[in-house]
Order: C-alpha cells, then sequence, then structure tokens
C-alpha cells in the first residue's frame, strides 16, 4: 500500500489536477485526523452510500461543494502548501456542506449558502489557529460549529432559504430519561455504529463500517480508539439514563468518538496512560453532549461537535502533565 501510496503521490506532483483531487481527498480524511487520499476516498463513499439511501443526495452534493469551496478559498488566500497539500484547510468547510442540507431544504439559494459556509470555514480556521496557538491546542472543528450555527440561525431570517426555523434533529430535545429502555444487544451495537457514522452526520450501519474501514486503513490505532470510544458512550450515556432513541440514533456518541481519536492517536502518544487519560475525556464528552443539546435547544440549533471542541480544548490545555505530540495547526 506504501508503494501505490508513494506512487499516487508522484502522479500529483506532475499534475495539477490530481494534486487537486488529492487535497481534497485528504481533506475528507482529516474530519477524522486522517492524512490519507483514499481514506478520503473511503469517507466520501460512506456518505454517498448514506445519502442515497436515505434519498437525501443533496447532503451528499453539499459535501462536495463545501469541501471544493474551502480549498478553492484556501488556495486564494495562500494558506501554508504543507497544511494545504495534508487538507487541513478543508474537512470544515466539508462538515459545513453536510450539515447545511441536513437541516435546511435544498432550494437554489442553498448551494450559494453552502459555498459561502465553507469558503468562511477557512477564515474562521486560519483565525482560531492563530489564537489557538498560543495555549498550544487546535482549531479542530470549532470553524465548522461556528459557521454552521451562524448560517443556521440566520435562515431563519431570509425567505430564500425558508424564512422560519428550520426542523433540526432529536438531537435538540431535552432528554427525557422516561424514554430510556434497557440496554439489549441490538440496540448497543447499533448504537455505537451510528455513533461513529454520525460524526458525518449519517445514522447507517454500512457508511460506519466503510468510516471505520478508511480509519483502520491509515490508522488501525485511530479505528481502534474510534469504535472503542463509541462503545465506553454508548454505555455511560445508557448509565446516566439517556433517552435511549437519542443513544440508539448516534446523537450522544458522535463527539466522544472524534475526542477518544484526538486524544488517543493524534495529540498525544498512545500509551495505557493516555488511554486512561482518552477515556476520561470520552467520558465526559458524553456528559458535554447532553448539557450542550440542552442548552441550545432554546435557541433551535444543534450542539454540533461542539462538545467535542470544548472536551478536546479542555483535556489539551494540561499537555505538561503527558507526554504529547504538537499538531496546533489543526
Amino acid at each position: 500500500m506504501t508503494a501505490r501510496l508513494e506512487a499516487w503521490q508522484r502522479r500529483c506532483a506532475a499534475s495539477a489536477p490530481l494534486s487537486f483531487i488529492d487535497v481534497n481527498l485528504r481533506g475528507a480524511g482529516q474530519v477524522m485526523f486522517q492524512n490519507h487520499p483514499l481514506t478520503g476516498a473511503l469517507f466520501i463513499a460512506a456518505i454517498a452510500w448514506g445519502s442515497v439511501e436515505a434519498g437525501a443526495v443533496p447532503v451528499l452534493v453539499g459535501g462536495l461543494l463545501g469541501l471544493l469551496s474551502a480549498t478553492l478559498c484556501a488556495m486564494w488566500l495562500r494558506v501554508d502548501a504543507e497544511a494545504l497539500a495534508a487538507g487541513m484547510y478543508g474537512y470544515n468547510g466539508f462538515l459545513v456542506g453536510l450539515a447545511l442540507p441536513t437541516f435546511l431544504e435544498a432550494a437554489p439559494l442553498l448551494w450559494v449558502y453552502v459555498v459561502l459556509g465553507g469558503a468562511v470555514s477557512v477564515v474562521i480556521t486560519l483565525g482560531t489557529a492563530n489564537v489557538a496557538r498560543t495555549w498550544r491546542v487546535a482549531a479542530l472543528t470549532f470553524p465548522f460549529v461556528l459557521t454552521t450555527w451562524i448560517l443556521l440561525l440566520a435562515a431563519a431570517a431570509f425567505a430564500g432559504l425558508g424564512g422560519e426555523p428550520p426542523p433540526f434533529a432529536d438531537e435538540t430535545e431535552v432528554l427525557a430519561p422516561a424514554l430510556t429502555d434497557p440496554l439489549d444487544l441490538g440496540t448497543f451495537v447499533v448504537g455505537v455504529l451510528f455513533s461513529v457514522s454520525q460524526v458525518f452526520l449519517k445514522a447507517n450501519v454500512v457508511s460506519a463500517l466503510l468510516f471505520l474501514a478508511g480509519l483502520a486503513l491509515a490508522s488501525p490505532a485511530a479505528a481502534g480508539f474510534a469504535l472503542g470510544g463509541a462503545v465506553l458512550a454508548v454505555l455511560t450515556a445508557h448509565l446516566f439514563g439517556a433517552e435511549s432513541g437519542l443513544v440508539s440514533a448516534g446523537l450522544l456518541g458522535f463527539s466522544p468518538v472524534l475526542t477518544a481519536v484526538a486524544l488517543g492517536t493524534v495529540f498525544y502518544r498512545p500509551g495505557w496512560r493516555v488511554a486512561a487519560y482518552a477515556a476520561l475525556g470520552t467520558v465526559f464528552t458524553v456528559v458535554s453532549q447532553a448539557a450542550l443539546n440542552t442548552a441550545f435547544a432554546p435557541l433551535g440549533i444543534p450542539a454540533l461537535t461542539a462538545p467535542f471542541v470544548l472536551c478536546a480544548w479542555l483535556f489539551l490545555l494540561p499537555q505538561q502533565h503527558l507526554q504529547g505530540s504538537e499538531d496546533a495547526g489543526r
């Protein structure tokens, strides 16, 4: 696989169109911290499968449009060439493009909105990275969260985008303990897999398996931590009596999955001590997800990956107590 990847890189170096495709594939992979074009291709395939099966093709189109918009904006702004080549400026735009058609109806002006969101996510990424570097943390998905929140709230004021608050997902509902059901094997497995796929706003078993395959291709450790984080998130949510529908839909697990991968494999050198630290952060992210779901419910907007960003920042600040690897540009 290494020889094939090297051959692909040589072809990209000799071809501008291939190089552009490579940058965008890596941008898709960077949603889960992977700088690998085939990982990005599998992620896009997973989204395509989930979107087509759910009858939501505009979500796939939006994701690709947001990714392209972000990459082109980054090139226009002449960002750091190495970071651009690694896809570091595409993943937030990719997520913005997936989120907007998920929460807004597909009107012609929605695509203008997606292009705008993808481009602005790059500006916010640059600004956030500059500020976050002082604290030796990374931008993560904060640009995606902030951009999407602003665009969703503004949509209520624009007739061309619906002119009324859109019907957001059940994620925004206050948790109802009375709706808690016993944890059975089927619910558990579905909740674990959906916790992985919901990182990309998808609730699909095949998509989840493709996401895990893409992770394993680039980093078996990342795939292990993603799966372990999903298991821990589902168990924690059930232990605390979260609403079973939210747990089985993966809506309390996707941010913890990102936290597990980030702390366990990206920003700290893997080991038993770091694994325990990542587990602590993962559990706290479940609690934070429930807290932010409740906090944002009156605003009618989803928490998105804000719990991951918050918890990752909190658990990255004490870096002097763990042996870490620096990647402050994310």
